[in-house]
C-alpha cells in the first residue's frame, strides 16, 4: 500500500513520462486516440506497479493475474505501460502501427507478450475476463481478473450481459474499471445515451461498487486495497477527464480522434515536460 505522498509523486512521474512516450508514439505513426490513451494512463500505471501479480519473464504462469483493456482503442497507454515493465523492448514503441509491426492500432494477443485476448470491438473484453474469472474458479487458482472498459462502451448490451454473469457465478475474482471520462467519439456520453448511474446500475446486477478519482494514486491505492470478497463482483467507477495532462486537449471529444499541429505538439510537449520536472523537484524535497 502507499503510505507515504512520496510514493504517490513516483507513480505520477512515471504517468506523465508514459504520456509523453504515448503523444510521441501516436504522433509519429499518424495515429489516433490520444484522449482516450491519455484517460487511462494513471489506472494502467497503478495497476502495473502496485496491483498485478505479474512477471514479464514469465508473462504465460498460470497463477498470473490477469488484465483485460476492453476499450482496445485505448492500447497506446497499454504498449507504453508493457514496454516499462520489460514485456517486450521499448524501442519497438517506435514502429506503433506501423507495417510489420506487432503494435496495432488494437491490441493482438497472438504478437504482444503480456497482452491477454485481443480487443477492440467494443462490447466483449468483460465477456472474456469473466470467462477468465470462471475458468480460475474451476480450476481453483486464487489470481483476479482485472478489466477496464469506457463509460460509452457501456452502451452495448454484452457488457450487462457479463455482468449478470458475474454476479449469478459470485466471482468474486474479478475487478473491473470503468472510465468515466464522460466523453465518446460524438459528444459527451449524457447527450447520446445516458447511462444514468454507473452505481445504481452495477448495484442492481449485484456487484459490490466503490467510486474514485481515476487520476489520483493515493485514491486508487485506498480503493484496490480494500475490495471485499464477499462471493460478489467488483466494479471500481473511475472519474477520469479524457485528454489528461495537456491543458487543451482535456474534456474536448475532438481530441479522440484528432491529431497535433505542430504548435500543438510543441505546447503538448512543453507541459508535459513542466510536469515531470515539477514532480522530480518535489520528489527532492
Amino acid at each position: 500500500m502507499i503510505k507515504i505522498k512520496k510514493t504517490a509523486l513516483e507513480l505520477e512521474l512515471k504517468a506523465t513520462e508514459a504520456r509523453k512516450e504515448i503523444l510521441e508514439m501516436i504522433v509519429t505513426a499518424q495515429g489516433t486516440h490520444i484522449g482516450s490513451a491519455f484517460s487511462i494512463t494513471d489506472v494502467l500505471v497503478f495497476l502495473y506497479n502496485k496491483i498485478l501479480k505479474i512477471n514479464p519473464k514469465n508473462p504465460d504462469d498460470p497463477k498470473r493475474d490477469k488484465f483485460v483493456l476492453s476499450k482496445g482503442h485505448g492500447c497506446a497507454a497499454l504498449y507504453v505501460v508493457l514496454a516499462n515493465h520489460g514485456f517486450f523492448p521499448k524501442h519497438l514503441l517506435k514502429s506503433y502501427c506501423s507495417e510489420g509491426s506487432i503494435l496495432g492500432g488494437h491490441p493482438d494477443s497472438a504478437r504482444i507478450p503480456g497482452v491477454e485476448t485481443s480487443t477492440g470491438s467494443l462490447g466483449h473484453g468483460l465477456s472474456v475476463a469473466v470467462g477468465f474469472a470462471i475458468a480460475n474458479k474451476i480450476n481453483k487458482n486464487l489470481s483476479t481478473v482485472y478489466c477496464l472498459i469506457g463509460d460509452g462502451e457501456c452502451n452495448e448490451g454484452s457488457i450487462w450481459e457479463a455482468a449478470q454473469v458475474a454476479a449469478h457465478y459470485k466471482l468474486d475474482n474479478i475487478v473491473l474499471i470503468v472510465d468515466d471520462n464522460k466523453l465518446m467519439i460524438g459528444g459527451f456520453t449524457k447527450d447520446i445515451l445516458d447511462p444514468f448511474s454507473f452505481n445504481d446500475k452495477f448495484s442492481a446486477f449485484g456487484w459490490n461498487t466503490i467510486k474514485t478519482d481515476g487520476h489520483n494514486f493515493l485514491e486508487l491505492d485506498d480503493v484496490f486495497n480494500r475490495i471485499p470478497k464477499n462471493g460478489k463482483p467488483t466494479v471500481i467507477i473511475a472519474d477520469t477527464v479524457k485528454g489528461r495532462g495537456v491543458s487543451y486537449m482535456e474534456n474536448q471529444k475532438e481530441w479522440h480522434s484528432m491529431l497535433p499541429n505542430e504548435e500543438q505538439m510543441k505546447i503538448a510537449l512543453e507541459e508535459l515536460n513542466g510536469k515531470i520536472e515539477l514532480v522530480k523537484k518535489q520528489l527532492k524535497k
